[in-house]
Formats: C-alpha cells, structure tokens, sequence
C-alpha cells in the first residue's frame, strides 16, 4: 500500500514539473504574474524599483487634492443659448426661394451657445457665476460633476460687478464653504477650478499675486483678486479656493493678447460677491449710492495747474444737474478729498465709497475749492443702472459717480 503511495506521488509530481516546463516554454508571461499575497511566481525581465504598498488614503505631501475633494462637487458647468438678430441666407436674392417661402423665408435666425462655469453657494440651488456668462441667455442649463442636468432661472444680474445669480431645483445639492477675505493674503496658494473650453472640470494651482487690482476696465466695481493659477475660456463663473477648499473669489477675467492663460487671471472676492448676492435674492437688484459727479483722478500735471501740494483726491470734472452733488453745492473744479472722514485717493475708491452708502442717508464731503477747505453735506442718491451696450451683454465700465 505505501509502496503504491509513493507510486502514484512521483508520477504525479512529474507531470506537474513536465506541465511547468511547458508554460515556462511556451506562456512564460503567466508565472510573471503575482500570486494573492503579491509574490512573484518569476523574476521580472529588467530590474525595477517600485514603491511599496500603501494601507493609507492620505494623499502625498504637498498634495492639494482634499481641498479639491471638497471644492469640487460644488462647482458646475453653465450652458447658456441666446438668439441673434436674423440675418439674410444666400439664397435671399434667388426669385426661385422668393416665390417658395416668400421674404421671411430669407432671414433666418441662429442661436448662439455659451460655456461658463458656476458654484453652487446654498443647497438651496442657488448659484453664483458671471454676468457676462448668461446675459441675454433665453435658456440656461446646469451641468453637475455627478451627472445631473437641470435648467436654470435668473434670479438676478449685476452687471457693474459682472456677477448673477441662479437658481435650480434639485435635491442633495453640495454648497462650497465660504472663505473670508480677512484671511487671505498675497503669496496664499490657491485653486481655480471650472471647465476651460469645454474640456471637463478641471483643477489648476497658483498664488495670490496682489489684491484690489482696479482700472482695468473690466467692470464699474473693480476690486479683483490677482492670481497666477491658469484661468481660460470657460473657467469665467468658477471657483477660485483656498488650501483648504473654501471659495475665496469668483474667476471673471484673464489678460491674454491671445485668449489663452499668461499668468494673470482676476477674480471677484467672496466679499464682493456674498454682499450682491444676498442683495440680488432678497430684492432682486443691487442698490448703491450715488452723489452724481464726473470725478477725474489727479495727475502730477493737474496738480500743477492747480497749485496742489498733494496728488491724492479727485477733481470734481463735472456734476450732474439736479442730481445730489448738485443740490448739495459741488462745483466742477472742486478737489474732493474725504467723504466722511474717509480719505479719497483716486475715483476707483471715490466710486466703492459712494457705491456702499444707503440711498437717504447724508454724507459729508470735503473739498478744497480754491484753495479753500470746506465741508459739503450731499443727500445720497440712488445709483441709476448702467447703460444698455450694443449687445445686451456688457458691463459699464464707468460713468458719473
């Protein structure tokens, strides 16, 4: 019996060795691969150095990938269609056309399609994004990183700032956590993130590069956050984010001579943009004063001509008749230099001060006119909105304060 044991052992041992030389000669790419505990059944064909397994889901040093993990789901794509004006086809001289579909058959109209991007602010759906993004849209539809689609409704627009509001209506919605600009400094890496031309959500890095970036002329109100983090076509409406995934600005702008990413891209702060919307929700539009002057930044040229010891303050350029400053008693040539015990230094901040004071309230401007200190009390108007632009779409780019 054990003899027969022994027998049926050696054969079967040897047909496991002749079915191993066989795989060797034939397949030997099966015993290169890894057995359950991740041994190798063979030596590999060069020498390689590998990292050893890990047990752990932190991400690698220097990694920003948990401030991404939670910016992320809450910044959405933003399709937006508008009409255009008809326009005539080619075959709009054609009699054959004529006498078939008779002349409104030689105009046509064409929709034009937008891409922005959004984040959603409150779980309620309302979204922050440009103005420029959906200005003059008939539809507008929502895009989000976990497949859903929904369409979109305006709630509201501001152009001066270049900033809307939208809302959509769906459940489980991920908020992004807002920043605050008292915590944000030049030199603080942050994150943009939106669907630069219409690739797909995407993440890039950089720094703060300055703040109160203004004269730009990209909006009335400009106070932008500088960054070097790419920004492209596509990104505008986008989440500009702190290390730690909190919203600290709304990507709006690049300088390009090409239309591509130079290394200079600007966004709105959260401040900014936390104030028109909560503004936009509550009536509907953004309120701001407004005293009715043209003021002119002082040059070392018009201090000059003045007989100025300083260049600080605006020139008074021109007052709009009946209007605050009017009524008041500013007079063009007036050198304004506070409001309020506020020091004025140029019309950019002349415009923000004026802007965040309450229609009805009183102001008290100080000028020099003729050399001559005085103080003014002004009545606060209400700033009048900006101008239509030629396609519905633009911004104002300044205008009487």
């Amino acid at each position: 019996m054990l003899r027969r044991f022994w027998l049926l052992f050696a054969q079967a041992v040897t047909v496991l060795l002749a079915l191993l030389f066989i795989v060797a000669t034939l397949k030997p790419q099966w015993l290169q691969r890894q057995g359950s505990f991740g041994r190798q059944l063979a030596n590999p064909i060069i020498a390689l150095q590998e990292v050893a397994p890990s047990f752990s889901d932190k991400p690698a040093p220097g990694s920003y990938a948990e401030a991404a993990e939670r910016a992320t789901p809450a910044v959405v794509s933003i399709f937006s269609s508008k009409d255009t004006a008809p326009r005539s086809t080619p075959q709009a001289n054609d009699p054959l056309f004529r006498y078939f579909f008779g002349d409104g058959g030689a105009m046509r109209q064409e929709p034009v399609s937008s891409l922005g991007s959004g984040v959603i602010v409150s779980p309620d759906g309302y979204i922050l994004t440009n103005h420029h993004v959906v200005a003059g849209a008939n539809e507008i539809e929502v895009a989000l990183p976990d497949g859903r689609k929904a369409a979109a409704k305006l709630v509201g627009s501001d152009p001066e700032t270049d900033l809307a509001v939208l809302k959509i209506n769906l459940n489980h919605l991920p908020a992004i956590t807002l920043g605050r600009m008292d915590r944000v400094h030049v030199g603080d890496v942050v994150l943009a993130i939106g669907n630069p031309f219409g690739v797909g959500q995407t993440v890039t890095m950089g720094i703060i590069s300055a703040l109160g970036r203004n004269h730009l002329d990209i909006s009335a109100f400009e106070n932008f956050i500088q960054t070097d983090a790419a920004i492209n076509p596509g990104n505008s409406g986008g989440a500009l984010v702190d290390t730690q995934g909190n919203l600290v600005g709304i990507n709006t702008a690049i300088y390009s001579r090409n239309g591509g990413n130079m290394g200079i891209g600007f966004a709105i702060p959260v401040s900014t943009a936390r104030s028109v919307m909560e503004s936009i929700i509550t009536t509907g539009t953004v309120t701001r004063g407004w005293i009715g002057v043209e003021p002119q930044d002082i040059t070392s040229d018009i201090a000059e001509s003045f007989n100025l010891q300083q260049d600080a303050g605006v020139i008074v350029a021109g007052v709009v008749q009946g209007g605050p400053a009017d009524l008041g008693g500013i007079q063009p040539g007036d050198i304004l230099t506070q409001v309020n015990k506020q020091s004025i230094t140029d019309t950019s901040q002349l415009l923000n001060v004026i802007a965040q004071l309450k229609p009805g309230s009183s102001a008290v401007l100080h000028v020099l006119r003729k050399q001559k200190p005085m103080d003014i009390t002004v009545s606060i108007g209400k700033r009048p909105p900006p101008p239509p632009q030629p396609d519905d779409t633009g911004t104002d780019g300044g205008g009487a304060e």
